[in-house]
C-alpha cells in the first residue's frame, strides 16, 4: 500500500473508505477484511508459494502472517508505520519502506507477493514488475492480483476518503487480466496461470 491508505488503516470507525480514481472510478476499501484473517480466495496465493517470500504492501499483514503460519519465511513491506505495527502485532516481520528503495535480501526471494490492488502502487505497473523481478532469484515468481477482465490498464492519480476526510493524491493504476501480458512482457516476465476465486482474480508471473 501507499501511505495514502494509512488514514483507513488507522480510523476504522469513521464509516465507509473510498479510493476514488481521477478517471471517476471509485472503490470502496474493503479496510475490515484487511484487518482479518487471510480470507479463502487466498489460499490459491499461499499454496502457489513454496520458498522465501516478500509480500508488497503487506497492510496489517494478514498474508504475511497466512504465509508465515504455512511455514515460509516471510517479511512484508509497507510505507505505513501503522500498517507495519499492526503486522508485527500479528506476530509476523514486516519492515517499512518505499519498495522501490534497498530492501532485505534484494535478488534472494522465491516469490514476491503484490494483492488488493497493489500493482498500481506508483502508478507504473511495468515499472513496478521490473522492480519485483529484481527482488526474484532465479526461477522465482510474482503472484499478482488483478482486475476482472473488460476494463484493461488505466494510470492516474487517486486519492482515499476516509469518512469526511480527503487524504493526498497519489500516483495510481489498475491492470485487468486481459492486459496482463502486455505489462508483464515490459517487465520481462510473462503469465504462468490465471486463477479466478469468485469475483476476484490472481495470477502468476515469471520471467519470459
Amino acid at each position: 500500500m501507499t501511505d495514502g491508505f494509512g488514514t483507513a488503516l488507522r480510523d476504522r470507525e469513521v464509516g465507509a473508505h473510498w479510493l476514488v480514481h481521477t478517471d471517476g472510478t471509485r472503490r470502496r476499501l474493503p479496510v475490515e477484511r484487511w484487518h482479518g484473517p487471510a480470507e479463502p480466495a487466498t489460499a490459491w496465493v499461499v499454496g502457489r508459494c513454496t520458498g522465501p517470500t516478500l509480500d508488497l504492501g503487506c497492510g496489517p499483514g494478514r498474508l504475511t502472517l497466512a504465509l508465515t503460519r504455512a511455514g515460509l519465511t516471510t517479511v512484508g513491506v509497507d510505507v505505513s508505520p501503522r500498517a507495519v505495527a499492526l503486522t508485527r502485532a500479528r506476530g509476523a516481520v514486516a519492515v517499512q519502506a518505499d519498495l522501490f528503495e534497498p530492501l532485505p535480501a534484494e535478488g534472494r526471494w522465491r516469490h514476491v507477493v503484490l494483492l488488493d490492488g497493489n500493482i498500481g502502487i506508483g502508478g507504473d505497473p511495468a515499472r513496478l514488475l521490473r522492480r519485483c523481478a529484481g527482488l526474484l532469484r532465479p526461477g522465482g515468481s510474482v503472484l499478482v492480483e488483478l482486475d476482472p477482465p473488460g476494463s484493461g490498464a488505466w494510470q492516474g492519480h487517486a486519492h482515499v476518503i476516509s469518512g469526511r476526510h480527503r487524504g493526498p493524491s497519489f500516483r495510481w493504476a489498475r491492470v485487468d487480466t486481459r492486459a496482463a501480458p502486455e505489462v508483464a512482457a515490459a517487465a520481462g516476465l510473462a503469465v504462468r496461470e490465471v486463477h479466478p476465486a469468485g469475483r476476484r482474480w490472481f495470477a502468476e508471473l515469471v520471467a519470459g
